[in-house]
């Protein structure tokens, strides 16, 4: 067995569940054995062999300043990293396991996505739920809890959200039907974590430890599911060591009535946030974002792929995007403004856990300072009478002006990247350390001066005082002057061209230096870390101020994309209705010279089954009509004339299929798949766009499917349904159903062009 360093390394990667240790030794984290060739092949470090009891193990490390950057990189590839710091004991120094680094709990992230950690549980054995999903993104302190009924459900919710990491139960956990699907439509990591985490009552202390006694019952909570899940991700997030459970300050419920069932597959087919080629261009997030802040285009992602059903929450956004809109020089100058804020609810999570530098408290203070130019961009204009204005009024001005003092009146302006570096805090801020300050520049003023009065006094040429880690501060004197030094100088290493010597007073100086040196840096930075302290206690105030900027800047994005593009604001209704005049489709729009067209669906015409020729465009007229009524129901204005537009309590699409023959599903296997969840889920309030069911198999059994689709959908579920075919045979269904429809796609050839 080895001893040593490489022994301790071996035994605390033993007390870990980690893939990677990263051990501090003295300046620099090291990693051995394994780890070592783990995180040489990854990150493109150099190898070296370290001798332990007769063997020798790998060995690669990295300074102690540069370990975010590399575990960052690690954890955004999918390994857990676990971080073993040193401490000081009366017998030297020990080493333990401070904190665990993994997808889910990584604050230093890359890019300005959302980052969730999702833990999913359920009671029985029945794999089609219902599932407890919680929802914690430790970036920013969001605390989602639901409950689901279906496992379809639950894959729509994890694909909107997509997680970094993924917690499953005891019962979830040997789910390989869902667990496979959890890695087909996610980039993110599975991890087990302690089966006692989701027991009832371990999860609830825990949800009652974190956020108040009353507190599930005041947000609505009544699924026990939804708080074991809650408490399972509060307890990974605590046993991981990242610091930020202060940062979640608030548990957020929500449920299937609240918002519009966008299952994962509607998701892809609709492109709301990728194309299907896995792009980010040319989805319809990427086409409506205009968003000036990291938080805005997270809410506005959030927005299209969570729609609402709440009419009065829409109308409040609607009218917002209305005001917006229409006062153009306002919204320019709000969105100047906006564009010079901070993450704000990230960097609440930073100073929660710790990591927060000056730097970061600077962008925290200057963020707090737009509150008022904020305001000021508001009043006076067209835009104070709107919900814009009653965004901001939920900020507490008071005391986001009382921190932005504190801060302003604390930190340096230019202060040093690392926080023990000194020179982070302003004169004035603190007596004691003013004086410390002071009496340390006038020791170094002592030294800075000390050569030239040693050559007017001892007749000396060549003479310089300087300082390094081995001799610590010395004088030194060219070797030509070097035999005519002073009785009192001791010499203490002779070099090529010149000697070096010490005096008493330089020694007794030097201590002082050094004295005065720690003393003021053990003052700053316990001064620094009682500010951050102070910030995190007002974690709740930045994720407010934070929260208020993105949601401004969401609404601002929508009234820009409405105003350049000519959209419109939907007239919502409580009816069975989609009414549209001369809609387009949002994406195909900015770069195809489209031809408007009409859309009528309501309690008589229910069901329209389209038909044209091939390429004719049948797929994006019916992607047109669900696309509108997603972006109503996320509270924007629409590519169309005029649109009225009922609210829907689902959309669901069938549109092509991928072949999957990779998972061991055909075409056709992978239509009735997607076909079957939509004659299960949609009721009569949805919208269903349906194309080309049927064609995977035999042109009579895929008119039999097709034509029983049809007759379910019309008789039975009553939803609202689009549905493309090229099996003509079904046109005669206008005939015998009352409420079915037939349109079709024209074709005109005019000079030799055709327009669909």
């Amino acid at each position: 067995m080895p001893t040593g360093i490489v022994g301790e390394f071996l035994d605390l990667k033993a007390e870990t569940d980690a893939d990677v240790l990263a051990m501090q030794c003295g300046d620099f984290y090291e990693f051995f054995a394994d780890d070592a060739e783990l995180v040489a092949d990854e990150l493109d470090l150099t190898v070296s062999q370290k001798s332990s009891h007769g063997s020798s193990y790998p060995m690669a490390g990295v300074p102690l300043s540069e370990l975010t950057p590399y575990v960052k990189a690690l954890v955004e590839r999918g390994y857990r990293v676990s971080v073993a710091d040193q401490y000081e004991t009366d017998d030297g120094h020990a080493r333990e396991i401070r904190r665990v680094v993994t997808p889910g709990t990584l604050l230093e992230t890359a890019d300005d996505d959302a980052r969730y950690l999702a833990a999913v549980v359920r009671e029985g054995d029945d794999a089609d739920g219902p599932y407890g999903l919680a929802l914690a993104d430790v970036t920013t302190g969001r605390f989602l809890v639901t409950e689901v009924e279906t496992a379809g459900d639950l894959r729509a919710e994890l694909y909107r959200f997509d997680p970094a990491e993924v917690l499953p139960g005891p019962r979830v956990r040997n789910d390989d039907r869902l667990l496979g699907a959890v890695r087909e439509d996610l980039s993110g990591a599975v991890s087990v974590f302690d089966a006692e985490a989701f027991a009832p009552g371990r999860a609830k202390h825990a949800v009652r430890e974190q956020f108040g006694r009353e507190t599930a019952d005041s947000v609505g909570i009544d699924s026990d599911l939804a708080l074991r899940a809650a408490g399972a991700a509060l307890g990974y997030v605590e046993e991981t060591g990242a610091g930020v459970l202060a940062s979640i300050t608030r548990l957020t419920a929500y449920g299937d009535d609240d918002h519009v069932a966008v299952d994962a597959t509607t998701q892809r087919n609709l492109e709301l946030t990728e194309t299907m080629r896995g792009d980010a261009d040319g989805s319809l997030f990427e086409t409506v974002d205009h968003t000036v802040t990291a938080a805005g285009g997270r809410l506005l992602r959030e927005w299209l792929t969570r729609p609402r059903r709440d009419g009065a929450e829409l109308a409040r956004r609607l009218d917002a995007v209305e005001a917006l809109a229409s006062a153009a020089l306002a919204r320019d100058r709000l969105r100047e403004t906006l564009g010079d804020a901070y993450d704000l609810e990230r960097l609440a999570a930073r100073a929660t856990s710790g990591s927060a530098g000056a730097r970061e408290l600077l962008s925290v203070r200057d963020s707090l300072a737009l509150v008022p130019a904020l305001a000021d961009a508001v009043s006076g204009t067209a835009l104070a009478g709107s919900p814009v204005a009653e965004v901001l009024e939920r900020i507490d001005r008071g005391r986001a002006a009382a921190l932005h003092g504190e801060l302003a009146e604390a930190l340096a302006e230019d202060p040093p990247k690392t926080k023990t570096q000194g020179g982070l805090l302003r004169e004035g801020y603190d007596d004691e350390l003013d004086d410390l300050i002071a009496r340390h520049e006038e020791a170094n003023e002592w030294l800075d001066g000390l050569a030239e009065r040693e050559k007017r006094q001892h007749g000396l040429s060549h003479v310089t005082v300087d300082r390094n880690k081995t001799d610590g501060y010395y004088i030194q004197v060219g070797k030509s002057a070097a035999d005519g030094v002073p009785d009192h100088y001791r010499e203490i290493k002779t070099l090529k061209n010149s000697k070096r010597f010490v005096t008493d007073e330089l020694e007794e100086r030097e201590r002082e230096v050094l004295r005065l040196e720690e003393a003021r840096g053990e003052l700053e930075y316990a001064l620094f870390e009682e500010l951050r302290e102070r910030v995190a206690d007002d974690a709740e105030l930045l994720q407010d101020v934070g929260r208020a900027v993105a949601e401004i800047d969401a609404l601002a994005s929508l009234a820009t994309h409405a105003a350049g593009n000519d959209w419109t604001r939907p007239e919502l209704t409580d009816e069975r209705r989609l009414d549209v005049e001369a809609g387009r489709h949002p994406v195909v729009e900015r770069t195809t010279d489209f031809v408007p067209n009409d859309l009528r669906l309501d309690g008589e015409r229910g069901f329209l089954i389209v038909t044209g020729p091939n390429m004719s465009g049948k797929s994006t007229y019916m992607r047109q009509a669900a696309l509108i009524q997603l972006l109503a129901q996320a509270g924007s204005f629409v590519p169309a004339r005029a649109a009225t537009v009922g609210l829907v309590d689902g959309i669901y699409t069938r549109v092509g299929a991928l072949d999957e023959l990779a998972q061991g599903r055909s075409t056709f296997m992978v239509e009735m798949q997607e076909l079957s969840n939509i004659l299960h889920s949609a009721t009569a309030e949805s919208l269903v766009i349906l194309d080309e069911v049927g064609r995977g198999t035999a042109t009579y059994d895929g008119i039999s499917i097709a034509w029983a689709a049809t007759e379910y959908l019309h008789n039975e579920v009553r939803a609202r349904t689009l549905f493309a075919t090229h099996y003509h045979e079904l046109t005669t269904l206008a005939d015998h159903l009352p409420r079915v429809e037939n349109v079709h796609v024209a074709v005109d050839e005019r000079d030799g062009e055709v327009t669909f």
